[in-house]
């Protein structure tokens, strides 16, 4: 599970970054208000559920209009979304 965790979350860095034409360091600082965020799970760090659920909930509110978002990540529902 936690794989697919990871994947879900670097499937959307990479698609948000590319959108954005931003870098992952800064997409992390937006996200997770950590700019080695993503380098660290590269690196074998882990995350929390919660921390999970707050980065996808990010992107979620946050997805550039007119780009797909990733139909391998489930998007939290809109009500869900603080």
């Amino acid at each position: 599970m936690e794989n697919e965790l990871t994947s879900n979350l670097f499937t959307l860095a990479e698609r948000y970054s590319a959108a954005r034409k931003l870098t992952e360091s800064t997409v992390g600082k937006q996200c997770a208000a950590d700019g080695r965020f993503f380098s660290r799970i590269r690196q074998g760090k882990t995350f929390t559920a919660k921390k999970y659920d707050e980065v996808v909930a990010w992107f979620s509110v946050n997805w550039p209009a007119g780009a797909d978002w990733p139909a391998t990540v489930t998007r939290p529902e809109r009500e869900l979304v603080q």
